[in-house]
């Protein structure tokens, strides 16, 4: 008799998910950002967010909770109730980075992916009047006039961009701590600061506008947003790399069914040629259709961590 009543409550319980599932969502959804209004990942979420809102049939607001590094707001993510209502636009430095932080969650353990969205390349840019146009040169200032270039350190992704810069060239920068890109970059165009590492979308109406320069695309190719920025491997540091891109995640236990909803959603979003022309504006190449399921995200996201781990440690990369 309790076998049968046992299986009777998870018929029912398995009848209420399926259920749930079918008339999701009956309500608004709410896009957790972890960073302020106004930067990249913020306007990149704003765009998916309106453009979601169609297939989903209800609208996705954006929620901003800033505060050490994103990892505030990937914690709030992560303690949210299962149930598809909220979710995060993620990236390197909120789900590889933060591992310099004592969270109190696991960025693996404890998430649903949803997605990769897009892929952003990092470019290292410089302060208009520095006397060098790509790494090249400014590996040969550098020899020249030891110890007189500072490097902006705003976030994890730059902190260890910086140091393998040190290690490639075997040459030494003065880091500069900021809280973030925004301040780091009007500093850049002031020509108060040498040098700063930042996602393209964030870079490139200063260089369009001639206010900085770019000295390289930080990605094994070329990007199909900026094409005329070369790599790093072209402009004179080989494998000076460093990661950029937006992926959705839910809570743990999110029900199959609803990922897979909020999953088609975004392909559908990521296809609207409005959409793409709006990401290449910003810098961002739209993630490759197979890039785009949750399992893709899962293991890319997987070997993302166990390819900067040890090299965040070996940076012994603090928390600013």
């Amino acid at each position: 008799m309790r076998k049968f009543l046992i299986a009777v409550a998870l018929t029912a319980l398995a009848g209420i998910v399926g259920v749930h599932a079918q008339t999701y969502p009956s309500r608004q959804i709410t896009l957790v950002v972890p960073f302020p209004p106004g930067g990249s990942t913020d306007v990149a979420a704003r765009i998916m967010a309106e453009r979601m809102r169609v297939p989903l049939g209800q609208p996705v607001i954006i929620e901003n909770v800033g505060g050490a590094g994103g990892s505030i707001a990937v914690g709030r993510v992560a303690r949210a109730a299962p149930d598809g209502y909220t979710f995060d636009i993620g990236q390197w430095d909120t789900h590889v980075g933060s591992i310099i932080y004592k969270l109190d969650y696991d960025l693996q353990k404890d998430f649903e992916p949803i997605g990769l969205v897009s892929n952003n390349p990092q470019l290292m840019v410089a302060k208009k009047n520095l006397p060098a146009d790509n790494l090249k040169d400014l590996v040969a200032w550098m020899k020249a006039n030891p110890g007189k270039i500072n490097f902006v350190n705003q976030n994890a992704a730059a902190n260890v961009t910086g140091v393998i810069f040190e290690k490639l060239t075997g040459q030494k920068v003065q880091f500069i701590p900021y809280r973030g890109a925004g301040p780091a970059m009007t500093d850049l165009v002031s020509g108060q600061v040498d040098l700063l590492v930042v996602q393209g979308a964030v870079a490139l109406p200063q260089i369009r506008g001639g206010k900085i320069k770019a000295l390289a695309n930080l990605s094994p190719q070329r990007s199909a947003s900026m094409p005329d920025i070369p790599t790093a491997d072209e402009t004179g540091v080989k494998g000076l790399y460093m990661s950029g891109w937006f992926g959705f995640w839910a809570p743990k236990g999110t029900p199959k069914d609803i990922i897979a909803k909020l999953n088609a959603a975004m392909v559908e979003a990521l296809a609207d040629p409005a959409v793409k022309a709006r990401f290449t504006e910003l810098g961002l190449d739209v993630a490759a259709r197979e890039q785009q399921t949750p399992e893709w995200l899962r293991a890319f996201h997987k070997a993302e961590i166990d390819r900067w781990r040890p090299i965040i440690e070996a940076a012994n990369v603090k928390p600013e």
